[in-house]
């Protein structure tokens, strides 16, 4: 195969950094702090903000806002009144803020889909958003962006990224769709006859302050361990499903969506986008991630049709096991159909009649040929052809390698293999066999772009690079 790598590639920069909320071990301690800061004379706090304020302010877009922010976290969780001072708010907030450097480690795992907005792209070339997974300290993965343009001669221009980088705290009043809730709370097995006086009380769409009200309401109904366990159970089901929201007048480069909730405490994995395109015309840009809790993974989902308001689900079904699950870009007949590599060793196909639930499976093919005899999974979405969808793989061979492939399947029943590299597509060569976890070339997603398709893949867990191969020569291979 004519496999094209381009001179292209985007490493881990330690000086990015973002502001998080720092709250250092139990209730008392942030007493004890906030009583040390409301002892310091009035003059030392003034100091002590401008340098603070000279010191971070260029590294951080707004930092006197992140330091209120923090502030009112901490004496929320602490129950103390506010400051009067302007000056010792932001100090206090000082203390309860710390920088991570959320890409010091690797910056790989990519996936790429075409940006919603193409104005002023020159005919012929395509404006893209790529998804990398960016590891910090501690192997805590989360999700950032870049934006580029791929021209006629498929060369690639990524846009420098900003110098700044944010988080987004979760939209306090985002709305719960009561009967998606329900049916979450059955699969979870946390539904019992003690929950109906709790969700009667729910209006069909409702808020988290919502949800905690009706929790306090009905507290009385029932023993106290029954009560914990079903209040445990449906407020972790609400803060697995957060949505995000960014300002507007930030680039995409300084949007990084960090783990909020329990179960990606330990971070958010390979994320998989792709353009989803409705019968009606509607655009929505989906993606599945790895949550990782320290201890188990869970499957993801994202929405967004701006990637300024992210909406994220849990994903739920007998079908959400494992990782490496991939939405195909439009229904096939009536259904969505999901790539995913459910018992960690094949692939598989999905159907349903909902994005957030998974229960009906059919295996595609497992390990075939030499360099994918441990597994095979998706190299993310399905690329649409007229010959048939095609799927990049990734197979596991001897010494742990990782390489990527592809397959054919059938446009009206993709769980029907019509083509297949007998050879891998994309290999570690010499450069690219040392890093992190050696001897790995793996992506989360392509995009066609006219008559060739553009990979994004990490190498090695560490950095990432980009390869073209043309479309109808990759089909020829796999007739």
């Amino acid at each position: 195969m004519n496999v094209t790598r381009l001179p292209l590639r985007l490493t881990a920069d330690l000086h990015r950094v973002i502001a998080r909320s720092f709250l250092p071990g139990e209730p008392q301690r942030i007493h004890a702090i906030i009583d040390r800061v409301r002892a310091l004379p009035s003059v030392e706090v003034a100091s002590m903000v401008a340098t603070l304020v000279s010191d971070y302010g260029e590294r951080h877009r707004d930092i006197r806002g992140t330091f209120q922010l923090n502030y009112s976290a901490a004496i929320a969780l602490a129950g103390e009144h506010p400051d009067a001072s302007d000056e010792r708010r932001l100090l206090l907030g000082a203390y309860f803020t710390s920088e991570y450097s959320f890409e010091s480690v690797a910056l790989f795992n990519p996936s790429m889909v075409l940006h919603p907005d193409q104005d002023g792209v020159p005919i012929g070339s395509a404006r893209f958003i790529m998804s990398l997974r960016a590891c910090g300290e501690g192997h805590i993965s989360s999700i950032e962006f870049r934006t580029g343009i791929v021209d006629t001669e498929q060369h690639i221009t990524i846009d420098p990224p900003s110098h700044f980088a944010l988080t987004a705290r979760p939209v306090e009043d985002a709305l719960y769709d009561k009967q998606n809730f329900i049916q979450k709370l059955v699969e979870m097995k946390a539904h019992s006859p003690l929950a109906e006086p709790f969700l009667a009380l729910l209006d069909d769409k409702f808020t988290m302050n919502g949800l905690k009200h009706v929790l306090e309401k009905c507290r009385t109904q029932g023993s106290v361990s029954q009560l914990k366990e079903l209040s445990t159970n449906m407020l972790w089901l609400a803060r697995s499903n957060y949505e995000l929201k960014f300002s507007a007048d930030t680039q995409i480069s300084e949007r990084v969506i960090f783990p909020v909730s329990d179960n990606e405490s330990r971070g958010i994995e390979d994320a998989r986008f792709v353009r989803f395109l409705y019968p009606d015309g509607r655009v929505v840009y989906y993606a599945t991630y790895t949550a990782y809790n320290g201890f188990r993974v869970l499957p993801q989902f994202i929405e967004t049709s701006d990637f300024i308001h992210f909406k994220i689900n849990t994903l739920n079904g007998d079908c959400v096991q494992n990782k490496g699950m991939a939405l195909f870009p439009r229904k096939v007949g009536d259904k969505f159909m999901m790539a995913s590599r459910l018992d960690g060793e094949n692939n598989y196909l999905l159907r349903s009649d909902n994005t957030h639930f998974w229960n009906e499976s059919r295996l595609v093919r497992g390990p075939k040929y030499p360099w994918e005899f441990v597994q095979v999974g998706n190299c993310g979405s399905p690329i649409e052809t007229d010959k048939g969808w095609i799927l990049l793989t990734h197979g596991v061979g001897p010494m742990r390698q990782y390489w990527i492939g592809a397959l054919l399947l059938d446009l009206d029943d993709p769980s029907r293999v019509i083509g297949e590299m007998t050879e891998p597509l994309l290999v570690p060569n010499a450069d690219e066999r040392d890093g992190h976890v050696p001897n790995v070339v793996y992506s989360c997603g392509a995009m066609r772009h006219g008559d060739h398709l553009i990979i994004p893949y990490a190498v090695s867990d560490s950095y990432t690079s980009v390869a073209t191969v043309a479309i109808p020569e990759l089909l020829a291979a796999m007739s």
